[in-house]
């Protein structure tokens, strides 16, 4: 009988937990998701079109082929990379806005590795993601020291070292490292060693063209590690327990501004390999303004996925679909992909929305 009980009592603490993990984590993110298709569907019965095709058209364009998949895969593999950052800092209490700079040198620092090495694949793909991570690191461990040093906030000097990270690239790019010939502004190719794979070449469901590489499967190991440090190390402890009660944190012997420097750093490191998956996977070359803003649309990814690293991979998958079906929706329904792209802007709206309404509940 008391065996009895204890597995009732048992039983009854999971359901509470399982119950408060889908109210706390779970429901906002689909509330703010299911809010965004209503509010789509309400702008298609406004200009008196058919929601049901709009929503068909979502699907078949995502999901009717593999080669569909691999574009939405595709897509989503830099977001992983700025979710990922985003959701580091924010989980020691830092704001992360400078993903986007942080990239771009990441990118370059890539490319400038590739196109000056000439050495085996084994070793020049390393180093080419080696420097990408060191410069991101660089440029978020700036932003991390004024924090900790001077007491600057965090997002005013991202957002300014966002600025820096353009206007010096696109210096480099055309003043100083301009492929010859070209009216194009971008560096000369990488070394055949340093570019990544397509997964086509590696597994025949997938057809030559797909632009899905090898980078795609280095962000979910990057999710997977992320998740590791996050939850099992000392490092990743320290950072949590400086997010949530930075006093206790303090108190327990924790340096605030030691942590700050290296978690900003980490972060731009993750960022940076958002640049990889662009010049060794896709372009082989950096390319002024190749990216369509995914530091920025990384703070949504983050948010959707409750900066939790599994479920930034699939807010990343979520918002590589709906980049995938812009373009279709705009084709086929009419509707220009500014007035989609405002729709996203929309759901971070109810996604910041419900963050702060599941806080204050708890």
């Amino acid at each position: 009988m008391n065996i009895q009980k204890v597995l009732a009592s048992l039983l009854r603490d999971r359901t509470s937990q399982i119950k408060n993990l889908f109210v706390n984590y779970c429901l906002p993110p689909l509330l703010a998701l299911f809010g965004f298709f209503l509010l789509c569907g309400i702008v298609l019965q406004i200009r008196q079109q058919s929601p049901l095709e709009f929503y068909s058209i979502i699907f078949v364009s995502a999901f009717s082929s593999l080669d569909d998949f691999g574009y939405v895969l595709f897509n989503a593999t830099p977001l992983i990379f700025t979710g990922l950052a985003v959701a580091i800092a924010y989980k020691s209490g830092l704001f992360n806005i400078g993903c986007e700079g942080q990239l771009y040198v990441g990118a370059f620092a890539a490319a400038y590795v590739g196109i000056h090495l000439n050495l085996p694949g084994f070793l020049l793909i390393p180093l080419c993601i080696g420097s990408a991570m060191l410069a991101g690191a660089a440029w978020g461990a700036i932003p991390g020291f004024l924090k900790a040093r001077y007491g600057a906030h965090e997002v005013i000097n991202t957002i300014m070292m966002n600025f820096v990270a353009f206007a010096l690239m696109n210096y480099l790019v055309t003043s100083v490292y301009q492929e010859p010939g070209q009216m194009i502004p971008q560096t000369p190719q990488i070394h055949e060693a340093a570019q990544l794979p397509r997964l086509a070449s590696l597994s025949p469901i997938l057809p030559l063209s797909n632009p899905l590489n090898l980078s795609f499967l280095f962000a979910c190991g990057c999710a997977i590690c992320c998740y590791i440090f996050l939850t099992y190390t000392r490092w990743g402890y320290e950072l949590r327990l400086l997010g949530n009660a930075p006093d206790v944190a303090a108190y327990g012997g924790i340096n605030p501004q030691v942590v700050t420097i290296w978690v900003m750093a980490l972060s731009g490191a993750v960022a940076g390999l958002a640049g990889v998956a662009e010049v060794l996977g896709y372009r082989y070359r950096f390319l002024d303004n190749f990216s369509s803003g995914w530091g920025f649309t990384g703070i949504a990814v983050a948010l959707l996925g409750r900066n939790n690293p599994f479920g930034i991979l699939v807010a990343a998958i979520l918002f590589g679909l709906l980049n995938k079906v812009a373009l279709d929706i705009e084709i086929l329904l009419e509707i220009r992909r500014g007035l989609f792209l405002a729709g996203q802007g929309v759901l971070i709206i109810w996604l910041v929305c419900t963050e702060g309404i599941s806080r204050s509940r708890n």
